[in-house]
């Protein structure tokens, strides 16, 4: 196959989610020449949006590749490749990293290690990243809520039964507080209509604070041009190996080579790490950017456990549901030293959702419960998320097969700790009254909140990546998605990676690419320097 030259782009961004749309947008309407190219295509406004057959049963909108985890076994990954990335499908929680996040914490099963930034020099990134997203939420109801001013947005209110849960938490002297929330005018005429299709779930009305509504479309209306089902498969490198000279791009059946002299990855965690494992060359053996030899390691996702709360004879009729946090176990849990993590309600599962799951337990000899049993269930429960931390480890790794397949290796640590909250938050849904808790969760092969694969730091034998988020081995290559994490804290990364990526932006205004400094900026510019 013959391969095509295309040049004439300042700056090459991989991916469209929530780094790369966001970078992208950062630079928009400067006079720079950029090109986004995103593997997938626009996720169409169509009926089966807020269909939880389409979405969860057929797994329309899944990637439908397959990974092989560390036993050799395949599996199908909780991925979309689409404009606007993971971020279509997410539940809009945006939350900060706490402060005690950025610093060493000793943990039951091990240590979180220290991030080489504080948390006060991203705090204005972080500012920034709340008003680009339209996130919604109350400064003051949160024990563990870092130095900051108030939400762009107010709380989205809590619904009737909602409150009546808020007030049963209080009284068993917890401190409930409203879930950070990235929505675009919650229930007013033309925003979102506070659904119970948000979870999972792309929306058919572009009111989520998603990266293609709030970053792609207006970048591209800025003059961004944007490349759909461009599968990027290779990064390219001068002969020497010094630096990179752009990307290998398949799309419509030609092979397309892309130059330019700034490269941006933002392929999230594991496609970051494969590509340039993939990108290997005489000059850098084991992979681009990896004379640490630690792309690919270090792979976290967050200990998650889906809870339902049920009682017989109580129904919920709350539609949306995902508005309460609970942080009181973040720091440390009851009677030990060390944290457990956060709980927080979750959008209302439907009875389809509910029989997925379902068919897959005792080894797939209970799928003969109808729908309408789990719809009478599901009709009384009320859901939860119950997440702890994941730590570091450098055998839980991204590799490759010999056929250039995505190998994930991984087994979750700090189990014990996640367990314990896991029996908290069944204690406390118990003590509201709930007859019976229900729990599932991903195990070993959870994806989602994926991070930790190219470590940010200030050392190169220990970290892939600067604190510009800068390969430390090649100097115009840099990557913006959750893999520069060196730890995965214990709330949602995803408004982390927004604000990093607004703070790598302004480092290349002001550094690589020499341009002016304007109000939109504002105070984080002055923070790059």
């Amino acid at each position: 196959m013959s391969t095509t030259e295309v040049a004439g782009y300042d700056l090459v961004v991989v991916g469209s989610g929530a780094g790369g749309g966001t970078l992208a947008h950062a630079l928009a309407g400067r006079g720079l020449r950029i090109l986004v190219l995103e593997r997938g295509h626009e996720v169409p406004s169509e009926a089966e949006n807020w269909d939880p057959a389409a979405v969860w049963q057929a797994l329309r909108y899944r990637a439908t590749e397959r990974w092989v985890d560390g036993a050799g076994e395949e599996f199908q990954p909780y991925t979309h490749y689409n404009v606007g990335g993971n971020t279509k499908y997410w539940g809009s929680v945006l939350y900060r990293l706490r402060r005690e996040d950025f610093g060493e914490i000793v943990h039951r099963d091990g240590v979180s290690p220290a991030w080489p930034i504080t948390y006060e020099e991203l705090a204005p990134w972080y500012e920034r990243a709340e008003r680009l997203y339209h996130v919604h939420g109350d400064a003051t109801a949160d024990p563990t809520e870092p130095p900051r001013g108030p939400f762009p947005h107010a709380p989205v209110p809590h619904a009737p039964a909602m409150v009546r849960v808020i007030e049963g938490l209080r009284a068993q002297g917890l401190h409930p507080s409203p879930l950070p929330l990235a929505l675009v005018d919650p229930g007013l005429p033309g925003g979102c209509r506070l659904c119970n299709t948000c979870n999972s779930f792309p929306c058919r009305i572009h009111r989520k604070g998603d990266a293609d509504v709030c970053c792609v479309r207006p970048a591209v209306q800025a003059g961004v041009t944007l490349w759909t089902g461009a599968r990027v498969t290779r990064v390219l490198t001068t002969a020497d190996g010094s630096r990179v000279t752009g990307v290998e791009v398949e799309r419509d059946g030609r092979t397309l080579r892309v130059e330019a002299p700034l490269l941006v990855l933002a392929c999230g965690a594991v496609n970051s790490a494969a590509l340039l494992l993939r990108s290997a060359t005489a000059r850098h053996p084991r992979g681009l950017a990896n004379s640490s030899g630690l792309v690919g390691r270090r792979y976290m996702a967050h200990l998650a456990t889906m809870m339902q709360g049920f009682h017989p004879f109580r129904p919920n009729d709350t539609v949306f549901q995902k508005t309460v946090a609970i942080n009181d176990f973040y720091l440390r849990g009851p009677g030990v030293s060390y944290p457990l993590g956060q709980i927080q309600s979750q959008g209302r599962t439907h009875g389809i959702m509910a029989k997925v799951v379902g068919d897959t337990w005792f080894r797939g000899t209970v799928t003969w419960i109808p729908v309408w049993a789990y719809d009478a269930w599901v009709a009384r429960g009320v859901d939860w998320l119950a997440m702890s931390e994941d730590l570091p480890s450098e055998d839980n790794r991204v590799t490759l097969t010999e056929d250039g397949r995505i190998r994930l290796t991984y087994a979750p640590n700090n189990v014990g700790a996640h367990e314990q909250l896991v029996r908290e938050a069944t204690r406390m849904l118990k003590r509201l009254g709930f007859w019976k808790v229900m729990t599932a969760s991903h195990r070993a092969k959870n994806t989602t909140h994926q991070c930790g694969t190219l470590v940010f730091g200030r050392d190169p034998a220990r970290s892939v990546l600067d604190t510009w988020c800068r390969a430390h081995d090649l100097p115009n290559l840099y990557v913006v998605d959750g893999s520069f994490f060196p730890s995965s804290a214990a709330v949602n990364p995803g408004l982390t990676i927004i604000a990093q990526a607004l703070r790598v932006a302004d480092h290349l205004r002001r550094t690589v690419l020499r341009l002016p400094e304007d109000a939109a900026t504002g105070t984080a510019a002055a923070h790059s320097a």
